[in-house]
């Protein structure tokens, strides 16, 4: 007669995989050690794929406020740095909302950063590549 050992938890432990195969595709809901190894890949997907949306969504915003700044002749580089010597902390997810559902209060925010630029300019600040002292 073959020897078993604590049937009950082996059952749990494989019907516990074989759950959270649920609606998988073929052999990969109905077997334990395909369930098991589809259920594995797919978790470590998930995970991977939770830190590339925070990447892919940043990209997002950036595009999108770059396009809204192109149309009024600045860059995003200008711009960003200019809120920054500025003190104003918006958020890149704020600014592309504002840029796309309110482009009237971004063009404010565009033509503040803008006379903020000319006035460090008139100061010295800044040195433009065409002149020479």
């Amino acid at each position: 007669m073959p020897r078993t050992k604590n049937v009950v938890q082996t059952r749990k432990r494989r019907k516990k995989w074989l759950k959270e195969a649920k609606g998988y595709w073929g052999g990969k809901h109905r077997l334990y050690k395909t369930a098991r190894i589809a259920v594995m890949k797919a978790w470590v997907s998930a995970y991977r794929e939770r830190k590339r949306k925070k990447r892919v969504f940043r990209a997002l915003w950036i595009t999108r406020i770059n396009a809204a700044l192109r149309q009024k002749g600045m860059r995003y580089s200008q711009f960003i740095h200019i809120l920054k010597q500025n003190s104003i902390e918006l958020d890149r997810k704020t600014l592309a909302s504002i840029a796309y559902e309110y482009p009237d209060q971004f063009d404010v925010l565009v033509d503040l950063c803008k006379d903020s630029d000319q006035e460090q300019k008139g100061k010295g600040g800044r040195k433009d590549a065409g002149t020479a002292e």
